[in-house]
Formats: structure tokens, C-alpha cells, sequence
């Protein structure tokens, strides 16, 4: 059985980074000027990751993401794939990636035992993909993208949705699940990198709705326990489904089913929490008693909620990258 937290929550939801390198640049995750990448013998080994996931399902945890940076950039990520994907009792093994490298890896994905894939996408605009990623990699990621959907990846797009550079494509990405059995998520932007004026990017779940309303009947789906913090809705007669994600306007804390362990070993129960438990002591005195423990803890010491609004924020600047967004 999964474990339970102070609150009630189910924890059954561990996304572990593999790395804090990218081959994008995006704004909202990182400064113009990037950041100072940690070292080679900071970030964890196969060996110790594995572990890590191994416990994680140990104390009931089913889901695995396999997150970055862009986790598709480290050397080897598809044989610890395959490690994980034998895990007993692992009920998940998903994926989340920018899709720059999919077109050369979905095969190998699909056979290192992946289930789904979450790909992120904010524009089907290549001057606007340029300026978001400050890379020109628009026609590789939708490469990638169909060659994801030809190895049968039932496949997720994360739109973040920024005022004034992308959100007038809202009904363009509603469009993709009208023509595919494609969810496309429409997130809130998140202040992760506090850039200045960050509250003019924002556009509130209820103002996509709304904007979707226009076009589009929603009709909402029942919100199954293993998802993701999204609210779902079917579109009458589409093979897809439309998610909205509002981490800022209106939290959905109450519902978080989930830890996080970044490429360093770092395992926090809240993105934006500054409480965190170093798991590498554990990892050295090999014992994975130790180990379990230590996630036990960070599921008990899990935040009621992040203190983020759409007028404020509290916590430290960090590049979504090195945390594992």
C-alpha cells in the first residue's frame, strides 16, 4: 500500500532526476545567462538512482517520472530504463522530455519499458519556440513528437502559458486533441527564477477555460487517483483530452500525491519548499534501511502547502533544471 502522509494525502508519485543538464534554454526555467551546472561527481550514479527508485517502491510508491534538466541528454539513460522498468511492484515507469531527442530514442524508449511520455511544448511557432527555448529546435521536437506517436506512446503535451508571448495559441494546442488522441495540459507560468514582473505572465486557469469555452464544450473527467495534478475534460467527439494545471492561482495541494529527488540526492516533498533531506549519506553507508527511512521522512515532513499566489511569492529563486520541475 502506498504511504500516507501527516495530511492524508496518498504518496504514491516519485519524480527523479536524472540529471540538471538541457540541450533547451527555456525562460521560465533558467536565467538568460544560464546557471552554474553541478559537477560530475555531484550527480548521482545509475547505481545509487536505482536504488533510490528501488526504495521508493519498498514503501509503496507506484509511479516513477524520470525527469531533468532533459533526462534524454545523460549517457546510458536507456539501460537504467530498463533497470527500473523490472523493478518489482513498479506499476509506472513514465517520462518527461523537451522531445529535441525523441525522433533518434522513441524506439528505445519503447522497448526500455517507458509507459507514457510527457513532452513539453509551448509553441507551435518557431520564431516563439525560439524565443522561449532560445534554440531553433521547433521542427525536431515535432519530429520527435510524431515519432513518439508512431511507437505508440500515448502522449502528453505541457503548454506553460505566458501572457503576451504564447497565450494566443491556447486554442491552436486545443485543436491537437480535437484531431488526435493527444492530452494537452495548459499550465500556469510558475515563478520559479522570481524574473521581475513575473505576475504579468501569469494567465489564471480560469482564464484558459474560459478562453476554451469559447470554441469548445469541456465536460469534465473524474480525476483518477494516480494522475497528475491536472483537471481533465473531454471535448464531445474528440479523441483527445484538454488538462488545466493551476499551481498558482489555485493550488492543488490538498491533492499533491507526490515526493521529488533531484540529480544530486537532494529529496524534498514540495517543488517549492526550501526543507530538504540529503539521501547521499544514506546512499554511502549503503543501507538501504537507512534509505527507506529517509524517504519515509520526507513524506512525513511534506508541506501543507507552498506559499505562491498569483501576486506573490516566497521562496528562493531556482532553476526549475536543477530541481527536476
Amino acid at each position: 500500500m502506498p504511504p500516507v502522509d501527516p495530511q492524508g494525502r496518498t504518496i504514491n508519485y516519485l519524480r527523479l532526476s536524472v540529471t540538471d543538464r538541457c540541450n533547451l534554454r527555456c525562460s521560465y526555467c533558467m536565467p538568460e545567462n544560464g546557471i552554474s551546472k553541478i559537477t560530475h561527481n555531484e550527480v548521482l550514479s545509475y547505481e545509487d538512482l536505482y536504488r533510490i527508485a528501488r526504495a521508493a517502491v519498498a514503501i509503496g510508491i507506484d509511479k516513477i517520472r524520470i525527469t531533468g534538466g532533459e533526462p534524454l541528454v545523460r549517457k546510458g539513460i536507456i539501460g537504467f530504463l530498463q533497470q527500473l522498468a523490472d523493478i518489482p511492484g513498479l506499476g509506472q515507469l513514465v517520462l518527461t522530455t523537451n522531445g529535441v531527442l525523441l525522433e533518434e530514442m522513441a524506439a528505445e524508449l519503447r522497448a526500455a519499458g517507458v509507459k507514457r511520455l510527457n513532452i513539453s511544448l509551448d509553441t507551435l511557432n518557431p520564431e516563439t519556440f525560439a524565443r522561449i527555448s532560445r534554440c531553433d529546435s521547433l521542427k525536431r521536437v515535432l519530429a520527435g513528437i510524431q515519432m513518439a506517436k508512431d511507437y505508440g506512446f500515448p502522449i502528453k503535451l505541457n503548454m506553460v502559458v505566458m501572457r503576451g508571448i504564447n497565450d494566443h495559441e491556447i486554442l491552436d494546442f486545443a485543436e491537437l486533441a480535437t484531431n488526435s488522441a493527444t492530452t494537452v495540459r495548459f499550465i500556469e507560468y510558475m515563478p520559479a527564477i522570481r524574473e521581475y514582473n513575473w505576475q504579468g505572465l501569469v494567465v489564471p486557469g480560469t482564464e484558459i477555460l474560459k478562453r476554451l469555452a469559447q470554441r469548445y464544450t469541456l465536460l469534465p473527467l473524474e480525476h483518477a487517483e494516480a494522475a497528475g495534478p491536472a483537471r481533465n475534460f473531454r471535448i464531445p467527439g474528440a479523441p483527445g483530452i484538454i488538462g488545466v494545471i493551476t499551481p498558482v492561482s489555485h493550488h492543488f495541494c490538498s491533492e499533491c500525491n507526490r515526493i521529488r529527488v533531484t540529480a544530486t540526492g537532494q529529496a524534498k516533498g514540495c517543488l517549492f519548499s526550501e526543507s530538504r533531506i540529503d539521501l547521499k549519506q544514506s546512499l554511502h553507508e549503503n543501507s538501504d534501511v537507512l534509505l527507506t527511512r529517509a524517504l519515509a521522512e520526507v513524506i512525513d515532513t511534506k508541506p501543507l502547502q507552498h506559499q505562491m499566489s498569483t501576486e506573490e511569492c516566497h521562496h528562493q529563486a531556482f532553476s526549475m533544471s536543477s530541481i527536476g520541475g
